[in-house]
This record gives C-alpha cells, sequence and structure tokens, in this order.
C-alpha cells in the first residue's frame, strides 16, 4: 500500500511561534518535527527547557476585543484554534483588563499539548547553520535569541545584515515579603479584566519627596556595561528599562508605568498618590508578583538596593532580579514575501519575533499563520492571505511590505496597521468599528482553511 500521508515540516524553535505553528501544522493533519535546542544548548534568557517558556513579562496585554487591538488579536487567534490562547485561558491569573498567565502552567500544558499530539515529534538539539536539504520544507521560529550560526547562516544566504536591539526583564518578588500596612490590592479604576476581581496589583503609592529620590537613584545607579559590538544597538520603545525611562525627564514615568490615575490608597484616602509602582500576580498560586514596567539593566546589587526603596518593598525578596538581552530580526519586507517565505530560499518560512513583530502574542499570532500557509502549501491547497482588516492580516502585511524597509523597526499590533474604517466615525466608536470588521472579515477567511 502507497503511503499518502505528507512528509513532515521542520519547526525550528520551541518557543510560542514555534509551538503555535507546530500546532497549526498538526491540527491539519501535516506531521511535525519541532526542533528546540534547550536544555542542549542554553539561551542567555530562559531558566527552563519548556515549550513556550515566558522570558520576561507573563502579561498577554489587553483581553479587550472591542476596544484594543492586541485584544482583537486575542479573539481571532481564539477562534483560529490557537493553542498559545487556549493554554493562556486556561492557566490565567488576576490582572485588570489584561491576559496575563501562570508563566509555569502555561508553559507546561504547552509543552504536555505538543509533546501528546500523534503528529509531533519533539526533538532536543540545535539546527547548526541553515536546515539540510531534505528538510524541503522548514518554519524557522527561532525568537529574538537565534543561535549565532544559524542567524550568520541567514546574514551570509540574503546579503543582509540583520538588526538588533535590546530587551530587559522586569524583577519578580515574593508576595509575602511585600509590606500590605503601605501597599494595597487594586486594579486601575477597579476593572477585573479576565480572572480578576478589581483588586488584581498591588499598589506602592509614593510622595512627591519619596519620588523624586527613587528617580535620582535610577538615574545614577551603576548598570550593566554593553559590550564594544552591543554599543550601537539601540533599545526597543515599547520596552524600555525603568532607568532609561528616568532619563528621559523628572515626570517620565508618572506619566507612563508609575502614573497614579485611577488609585486610591486606603493608607491614605484624603491625597492622591504622586506616584505609584503597581505589582501584578505572576503565578498561579498567588505568592509571586512582578513589577509592572520594570525592566532593567541596573546590576543585581544595585536593583536590591533601589528597589527596596519603593514604599512596601523596603524588606521584599527577589524571586527574580531584572536583566537584559540582546534581540536579533531580520528586515523582513526586504527578506520575505507574503507568506512569510524567504524569497531567496522559499523553502524557509519565517515566523515569531525573528521576523520583527513585537510582543508575545503577536510572535505567536505571526507562528500561526506560517503554520497554517505551510499546512497549505503540503497539503496542495491554496490559501489567501487575511484581510488586511483583521488584527492578523494587518499585523502580516506591516512585517511583509506594509513598512518601509530602510527603517523597519519591531512594532506591536495597533489600529494604524489597519485600513481605516470611515472618517465620520469617532474616539471609541472609531475602534469598535476596526474590531467589528475585523470579525466579519475573519470569518470569510476561515471557511476557507478549516482543520482536519
Amino acid at each position: 500500500m502507497t503511503d499518502t500521508s505528507p512528509r513532515p515540516v521542520h519547526v525550528i524553535g520551541g518557543g510560542l511561534a514555534g509551538s503555535e505553528a507546530a500546532w497549526q501544522l498538526a491540527s491539519r493533519g501535516v506531521p511535525v518535527v519541532l526542533h528546540e535546542m534547550r536544555p542542549v544548548r542554553a539561551t542567555e534568557a530562559h531558566q527552563t527547557d519548556r515549550l513556550a517558556e515566558l522570558v520576561c513579562s507573563n502579561s498577554l496585554r489587553s483581553d479587550d476585543a472591542e476596544y484594543n487591538a492586541v485584544g482583537l488579536l486575542h479573539e481571532e487567534m481564539r477562534r483560529c484554534g490557537s493553542l498559545i490562547l487556549r493554554c493562556a485561558d486556561a492557566h490565567k491569573v488576576p490582572a485588570g483588563g489584561a491576559l496575563a498567565v501562570d508563566r509555569d502552567g502555561f508553559a507546561d500544558a504547552v509543552t504536555t499539548a505538543l509533546a501528546e499530539h500523534p503528529l509531533v515529534t519533539i526533538e532536543r538539539g540545535e539546527v547548526a547553520g541553515l536546515p539540510p536539504e531534505e528538510w524541503d520544507s522548514v518554519v524557522v521560529a527561532t525568537g529574538p535569541l537565534t543561535s549565532p550560526s544559524l542567524a550568520e547562516a541567514i546574514r551570509a544566504l540574503t546579503g543582509e545584515q540583520s538588526l538588533a536591539f535590546f530587551d530587559a526583564i522586569a524583577p519578580i518578588v515574593y508576595r509575602e515579603s511585600v509590606d500590605l500596612s503601605k501597599a494595597w490590592f487594586q486594579s486601575r479604576y477597579d476593572k477585573p479584566g479576565p480572572g480578576g476581581t478589581g483588586k488584581d496589583y498591588i499598589n506602592c503609592a509614593f510622595e512627591k519627596d519619596e519620588y523624586r529620590a527613587f528617580i535620582d537613584a535610577l538615574i545614577t545607579g551603576e548598570k550593566v556595561d554593553f559590550k564594544e559590538w552591543e554599543k550601537d544597538t539601540p533599545y526597543f520603545e515599547g520596552c524600555l528599562p525603568i532607568e532609561v525611562m528616568a532619563e528621559r525627564g523628572i515626570d517620565t514615568l508618572r506619566y507612563g508605568p508609575m502614573k497614579p490615575v485611577g488609585l486610591t490608597n486606603p493608607h491614605r484616602p484624603e491625597r492622591r498618590p504622586y506616584a505609584v509602582v503597581q505589582l501584578r500576580q505572576d503565578n498561579a498560586l498567588g505568592t509571586l508578583y512582578n513589577l509592572v514596567g520594570f525592566q532593567t539593566k541596573l546590576r543585581h546589587a544595585e536593583q536590591l538596593r533601589i528597589f527596596r526603596m519603593i514604599p512596601g518593598l523596603e524588606n521584599a525578596e527577589f524571586a527574580r532580579l531584572g536583566g537584559l538581552h540582546r534581540n536579533t530580526f531580520l528586515n523582513s519586507p526586504r527578506l520575505l514575501d507574503g507568506s512569510l517565505r524567504m524569497k531567496a530560499l522559499p523553502r524557509l518560512r519565517f515566523a515569531g519575533q525573528v521576523t520583527g513583530c513585537e510582543g508575545y502574542v503577536e510572535s505567536a499570532a505571526v507562528g500561526l499563520l506560517a503554520g497554517r500557509f505551510t499546512a497549505a502549501e503540503r497539503l496542495g491547497r491554496a490559501l489567501a492571505t487575511p484581510p488586511q482588516t483583521t488584527a492578523l492580516g494587518a499585523l502580516l502585511n506591516h512585517i511583509t511590505g506594509g513598512a518601509e524597509a530602510e527603517t523597519f523597526q519591531p512594532m506591536n499590533v495597533n489600529f494604524g496597521l489597519f485600513p481605516p474604517v470611515e472618517e465620520r466615525i469617532k474616539g471609541r466608536d472609531r475602534k469598535l468599528a476596526y474590531t467589528r470588521r475585523a470579525l466579519a472579515d475573519l470569518a470569510g477567511w476561515l471557511a476557507e482553511d478549516p482543520p482536519v
């Protein structure tokens, strides 16, 4: 009897994008070999060998599918059968209007789902250099920490220098070490969000003098030195170190992650806080909380000294201190076609942050698209790109041609990437018009690509 099953597709990288791509392929009846180099080769940021490990924040950001572009992307991915969103929903923790997860439970769930799928084989070990020629269909989802040998091979193939930026990690504290005689539980404007109660964050309030002393400490604190080859690498604006924001002006943080609006300090209800640090639950047990917006390149000893200046954190114990790592991504508008294939070598399709999208959700979304495009190709089907009016389509268009190749930089999904709606629609109604149009148009695209 002739074996008519499709040949396996190789997915390189077991992060959010690679895991999602593998799931979409297997869900369409295409065998997958998922290559993850950890634990054989470690990275600068990961701590475990689990698939889809979250190395920075545990938040997938807003879950508002009516008025927020990333919340819309969540909903589109749910309707596409996303493994990442399914596991995130199953392991969500209180986070106001955001979708945040217990990072261990989330990664365990993704790892288990893929390990137990009959069409998925997980192989541990680094794919050094370009994939072997006999791998005729490959999804490269190596993320921002692509191994040097593979990055150099891609650079040599394309003749294009990779772009790079720095990404920083926020510290995590033990909940029991927070002084609740000074801090309190409250979501901004008491908004409960998915899995929340309206009291989802721990809040630490500054008086004016305390805040100014804290800013001075951030600016003068000893930072990690850059290597010579790193000195011209920029930061991604959406994930700036806290001390870099402090250097931009005394009130920058008060209008950013430390804004005091929508919060009332029950210990001093008669006075509005001058600035507020928020801590978001990081695991299902509620024993760990991360400092929201506190990515940092401060040296570890300085982090302990400076962050314990925060009212309520004077005796804080840290489960993890902040850090900094260098991210690498392709000039995708120049190098990739509309379905994420490398123009110079079409058997390679790219997915996730290595394509120049920014954010957990965006990374997984591009993995979802890469998986679907590759599955359709393997099965001899035609699959159009999703309409640009959808969050998936708008993000894909930006990566593969909507952005200027000369100035291409990582970007989160936002309504500015969508074709405009009618001029007369304003304010919140305009955002609602975007999301309603997107979900209506997504339905037609999904009807063209059903799972097995």
